[in-house]
């Protein structure tokens, strides 16, 4: 299935082969197809329809090709792999890069190392499931390692942790990073107009201190765990409000169990304007790689208190552990470091400055692009480009 090393008359074709098809995955596949079309190369997205991928990608220069599979594994998994093998034959790609659990599941055993191959998990299955489920994706994991030339981590956190677990993998670590022009503070007094600018504060009340969670609503970013720090919040700080933004599969279990006065906006296309109207972003994770919502609200100027899973302690700036990290499934924890951030919003200003700076210095989405293209030149025996080896710097 492998096409001949790229030369000089032909570009390198990578095939991304993609699901799920929302969130941080999408943003990330996003990124790097924008960024490897405008270096050249040609990048194809391989995912199911529905979901912001296939649009966002196409948008970005992929060439988009329909590969239906569901998102967990199931009794579909051998007609999805056999979808994936014939795009393989048919595309030729001089690189797979498989993203996340089933992708990888299908596309390493369609592909069994030719042509060769990087996954990449986006967190590890067997930390989103429990029991025999869980058993299975591990020993799934530690044989599947043996056909990706590459397991490529977004933290030194997540490939720590997949070394632990027994996983074999020939490593490879490029942490996430943001569009920095994207997301960066707004001008002038920027928490009045993102404030003015969105109906749901507006017709709220009280006007107090403003906290976002950013994310899907699933059990994977554990809003549930943030609505019952909530009220512990309030008592604290009775003025803080509290927003939600975001959709998924457990949004009608959380509205029903939120408190008074919890905002829910729903999926937001642009969350700029939230990040900006914030005094305090948080994200209560179960489980990540290395979550994306803190490094934008960094890049915003904003604090963020994330909880410590994979990814987090190497997202904050030096010295800000121990008030804005807190112990993954403890909501009492986390109502105390958002109670004693909430009092002092001096430190808020602060810490949102340093939070900036730590942005712009160590998660530039340049960078970790051409990391990644840079480690495909790697695998084929090609040298990397020059204008990756500035960037990559």
């Amino acid at each position: 299935m492998q096409s001949d090393t790229p030369t000089a008359g032909r570009r390198l074709t990578v095939l991304h082969l993609v699901q799920p098809v929302e969130g941080g995955v999408a943003r990330v596949v996003t990124d790097l197809v924008r960024a490897q079309t405008r270096e050249g190369l040609r990048a194809l997205v391989a995912c199911p329809p529905g979901g912001v991928l296939a649009d966002a990608a196409r948008e970005a220069g992929a060439e988009v090709l329909t590969w239906r599979a569901t998102r967990a594994p199931g009794p579909t998994l051998a007609a999805e792999t056999l979808a994936a093998a014939r795009l393989l034959s048919r595309v030729r790609p001089d690189v797979l890069h498989a993203h996340s659990a089933k992708a990888g599941l299908a596309g390493r055993i369609a592909a069994r190392g030719t042509p060769p191959t990087v996954f990449q998990p986006h967190a590890w299955s067997f930390d989103a499931v429990g029991g025999t489920t869980a058993a299975l994706a591990l020993r799934w994991e530690r044989l599947g390692a043996r056909w990706a030339d590459r397991v490529l981590c977004v933290s030194e956190a997540e490939r720590r942790e997949g070394e632990a677990a027994g996983i074999a993998g020939r490593w490879a670590v490029v942490r996430n990073g943001v569009d920095l022009d994207h997301f960066r503070p707004g001008d002038g007094d920027e928490r009045a107009v993102a404030r003015a600018g969105l109906p749901l504060l507006s017709t709220s009340a009280p006007q107090g201190p403003l906290v976002v969670c950013v994310g899907r609503l699933c059990q994977q970013k554990g809003q549930d765990l943030l609505l019952r720090a909530w009220p512990e919040v309030n008592a604290t700080a009775p003025t803080a409000r509290l927003v939600l933004v975001g959709d998924g599969p457990d949004g009608p279990r959380l509205r029903h169990a939120a408190p008074p006065g919890v905002l829910f906006a729903g999926a937001a296309a642009d969350i700029r304007p939230w990040l900006r109207a914030a005094d305090l972003v948080v994200l209560p994770s179960r489980w990540e790689g290395m979550a994306l919502a803190p490094l934008e609200a960094m890049a915003c100027g904003r604090p963020v208190v994330v909880s410590d899973v994979s990814g987090a302690r190497e997202s904050l700036p030096p010295g800000q552990a121990p008030l804005c990290l807190v112990p993954p499934e403890d909501p009492t924890a986390l109502a105390k470091a958002l109670g004693r951030l909430l009092s002092g919003p001096e430190r808020l200003d602060a810490l949102g400055r340093q939070a900036q700076e730590h942005a712009r210095a160590e998660f530039d989405v340049r960078r970790t692009t051409a990391a990644v293209t840079g480690l495909y030149h790697e695998l084929l025996g090609l040298p990397r480009p020059l204008n990756q080896e500035r960037n990559s710097r």
